[in-house]
This record gives C-alpha cells, structure tokens and sequence, in this order.
C-alpha cells in the first residue's frame, strides 16, 4: 500500500517547522540589532525620532527589489511592516491618534501604516486627531485626504492648511462598505445611516434596493455600526472590522457604487522626513485672483521637469473667489529639481506651504 497523505506531508511539515524556528531565532536576532541601535540614539544630544519613515520605506523597497517569489511583493511589504513595527515597538510603542471608534477605515489605515504595535488613541473627529498630535498627547495622526470616487475630504484640506505637522507618510487602502444590522436581514431595516462620504460613495445601489428607507449621516462608519448594535431597527454602512467589533451580521457585502473604490490617508507627525529616494511632496499654494496666474504658478514645474501627481482647489474664504491649490509632486523637497521649483514658486505666488516630503507608498 502506498503512503497516506498524512504521512507524504509529514516531512513537509517538519521542513517547515524547521524552517520556522530559523525565521524566530532571526527575528530575534534582528530585534536585537535594533534595540542596539536604540541604546546608541540614547548616546547622543540631538532628539533622533524613533519613527523613521524614510528608512523603513528603503528596507521594504529593497527587499522587494531582492524578492524572486512565489512570495508576492505586496506580502513582503506587510509582513517586513509588521516585523519592523514590532522591533521599533521593543524601544517604543508610537501612540497613533485617527478617527474611532473602532472598525473605521482610519483604524484600519493605521494598523497597515504603522503596523499593530501602537497605542491607538480614538478620535471623535479630525479636528481632534490634529490637536492630539500637536498637543504632543499623540506621537502621530493619520487622516483621510481624498476618495476615489468622491473626491477631496475637505475637512483634512482646511485643517492642513494651518498645521505646523508634517506629513510623513501616505497609505491608500481598498475600501469596501457592507450594509450591517443586528439580525442580517433586510426585512428589519428601519433607517440607514453612514458618514456622509459612505453614502455618497453607496448612493446608486441604496437606490436601486432601499429606495424609500430614510438615510441619515454619522459621524463615522463606526459610530453608525455602534448605533446599530443598540437599536434593532438601524443598518449601518460600514467595513467587515465594524461588524466584528460590534457584533452585526452582514445584510449585503461589497455595495459600494465603485468596485474599485480606495480611500488615500495621510500619516502626520512633528519631524520632517529625510529622502527616501522615492518619495513625493505635497504643497499648498495660493495666486492672485488674475488671469494666467494658475498657468503661471504651475510654470515652474514644468521648468524644472518636476511631476505633479494632484492638484486640488479650496476656496479661501475670502469672498472674493479666491483659492489655495493643494499640489503633489514627485520628489522629495531636498531634490535638486523640486528644491530649484519650489524656490521660484516661493518668489511668484502669494502663498507657499510644504506639508512634508514622505515616502510613496509602494503597494
């Protein structure tokens, strides 16, 4: 009789037992190195951050240089992100204020950028994430800046525009909404509520299969889905973590208008970020209310060959219709090109701000 399968996996197994126990045993030696490095940043006078963006990025982009699979880049980026944010957590846990409660998607883009070993610290709002960090109550924010389907987060735009943060980093995360209730049927839905971005985002499929449940705005996700784990009737919109965390069942999954819907965070912090060597820049800039003056403004960029990535307009508020434009551009600030384009800006506009050069996101 030939082998069971049992017993043709068996040596397959220990391999991989084997091979696990060299992957601790490196892991530790690694968390070793870095809790070295930690003891020689306490050596010395100047503040050395333990968060460094820009290194981390360069470890994760060359091992997915050096990646040959059948490991998919993606994986290596997740798993070195979570192995890296354990070691900086032996030194340090980083405490990371974003909009709560839990099972929002700002609690999820923390967890990916970060990694899980922060002190998550819940905010009711944006306005509250930013003063958190600026009050030094929080070591670092992230925030959600634009939708793939509905545009620019405008409340983050106008918070940016008087910060002394930095960004350091963005993260751009596939969002799915589910419609979620307490008994997962349709049938009991009285009220489906939301953050207004969520409705927006869900408006031609609640349409076509809820047209006449009234629908009503949350303060987030979250608060919809806790809203609806203490009354029967209300539905939230929300992702698969706000139904686990607050014990609902899926009515619908995936009913969000676009499939391919993603939701683009940035990550803030107080220190500005050393170059990557892949990073971009955000700006804002405001011009003259004059014919050209946009043309203008962008000129020097072009001049320089620096690429732009986005560009978003806010009014200012001013009543005279006038606007600050919000720019990405490839690069890092202390490139020579983005370094040569910002000085002209700086001479020809009315208003110059550098939110942070930050690392693009690689996956």
């Amino acid at each position: 009789m030939g082998k069971t399968l049992s017993e043709r996996l068996q040596p397959w197994r220990e391999k991989i037992d084997a091979i696990d126990k060299q992957i601790l045993e490196l892991l530790n030696e690694r968390a070793q190195a870095a809790l070295e490095i930690g003891s020689l940043k306490q050596g010395v006078s100047e503040d050395e951050p333990i968060l460094r963006p820009e290194r981390e990025a360069q470890v994760i982009s060359r091992l997915i240089e050096l990646n040959q699979g059948p490991v998919q880049d993606g994986s290596v980026s997740s798993i070195w992100s979570e192995v890296i944010s354990a070691c900086r957590g032996l030194e340090s846990i980083p405490r990371v204020a974003y909009i709560g409660p839990k099972g929002t998607f700002s609690e999820q883009a923390a967890l990916e950028h970060f990694g899980h070993y922060i002190d998550k610290r819940s905010c009711p709002s944006f306005d509250e994430v930013f003063r958190l960090v600026e009050a030094g109550q929080a070591d670092y924010g992230i925030v959600p800046v634009e939708n793939s389907t509905e545009g620019a987060v405008n409340r983050t735009l106008d918070l940016l525009l008087h910060t002394s943060l930095k960004v350091i980093g963005e993260r751009s995360i596939h969002i799915q909404h589910n419609l979620l209730n307490q008994s997962g049927e349709a049938g009991d839905i009285q009220r489906i509520m939301a953050h207004p971005q969520a409705l927006a985002q869900c408006q031609q499929w609640l349409n076509r299969n809820f047209p006449n449940i009234p629908r009503a705005a949350a303060a987030s996700n979250a608060e919809a889905a806790l809203l609806a784990a203490e009354e029967p009737g209300i539905a939230a919109i929300a992702g698969i973590q706000a139904a686990e965390g607050w014990g609902l069942q899926v009515v619908h999954q995936g009913i969000q208008d676009d499939p391919q819907n993603r939701t683009r965070f940035l990550a803030l912090g107080p220190v500005a970020n050393a170059p990557s060597g892949n990073d971009k820049s955000s700006l804002i800039l405001a011009v003259p209310n004059r014919a050209g003056a946009v043309y203008e403004m962008l000129s020097p960029l072009a001049k320089h060959g620096v690429s732009m990535t986005r560009f978003e307009s806010r009014p200012a508020r001013t009543g005279d219709w006038e606007y600050y434009f919000y720019v990405d551009v490839l690069g890092h600030y202390q490139d020579d090109a983005v370094q040569a384009a910002c000085e002209e800006l700086k001479k020809d506009v009315a208003f110059f701000k550098l939110l942070g050069s930050y690392p693009r996101q690689l996956s």
